[in-house]
């Protein structure tokens, strides 16, 4: 499917989920270097007021970097793909795995010592391999990443994203998220939206589109998505259209 009409106004009736990167702001060189401005942070607060609460941040990130970036209000997330969620309520689940990442880790930081433009980012329950630095070595990163899963017994698998490969907890993903979500107060109900942008966020919107919701793809690309927004600018449009 390629998606490309421009999704209906949004609703404050509606159950929302957004993916961070890439969706509700734009890229940078680094994960850190990212900034969300004053505006965004109160548009998002604006729409949780809004929906009674049915927003939620379902990122690659851990969760404690989702509040960071928006610490006005503690808000619903699923982080690390989904490997810890925080629900409406505020009560926190995590992945427990039973392999330690740390002798993998140190793998990964031999592989790379001599390429100091690749970024190894520890999350805690997953590890990520950043590019967009020195795009030329995708190749690499991908082969570095897939000869590491052998040695995981299957309990972790990778996740591609745009200039990032992943090494995250098998069986955790955002529609596995946003189906817990939508089993919950407040989001239960109600017609579920996700917003997303790149290939970690095709399942959440596989799951909307099961759920009967409205599925956006944020960018160009080939998606399962049923709507698009050009880019960041044009999410944050649309959000500033919601019908009351």
């Amino acid at each position: 499917m390629s998606a490309s009409l421009p999704p209906p106004e949004p609703r404050c009736d509606w159950a929302y989920f957004f993916d961070v990167d890439g969706t509700l702001v734009d890229f940078a060189d680094t994960p850190a270097a990212v900034r969300v401005s004053e505006s965004l942070r109160h548009l998002v607060q604006e729409l949780y007021h809004c929906a009674g609460g049915a927003v939620a941040l379902m990122s690659g990130r851990p969760i404690i970097d989702i509040d960071s970036l928006f610490p006005s209000v503690q808000l619903p997330a699923a982080g690390q793909h989904g490997a810890e969620r925080r629900s409406a309520n505020g009560r926190a689940t995590r992945h427990e795995p039973t392999q330690d990442l740390a002798p993998v880790r140190q793998r990964l930081a031999q592989a790379i010592i001599d390429k100091p433009g690749l970024l190894l980012e520890d999350k805690g329950l997953s590890l990520a391999l950043h590019y967009r630095r020195i795009p030329g070595l995708a190749g690499f990163v991908h082969q570095t990443m897939e000869a590491l899963l052998p040695d995981l017994d299957g309990e972790y698998c990778l996740q591609l994203g745009k200039s990032v490969v992943e090494l995250k907890p098998a069986g955790k993903d955002k529609g596995r998220a946003l189906r817990e979500f939508m089993a919950e107060p407040p989001f239960g109900g109600r017609t579920p939206v996700f917003v997303g942008d790149d290939a970690s966020d095709e399942l959440g919107f596989a799951t909307v589109n099961q759920l009967g919701g409205h599925s956006i793809k944020v960018g160009a690309g080939d998606t399962v998505a049923r709507w698009r927004l050009d880019n960041v600018n044009a999410v944050e449009q649309w959000l500033r259209s919601i019908s009351h």
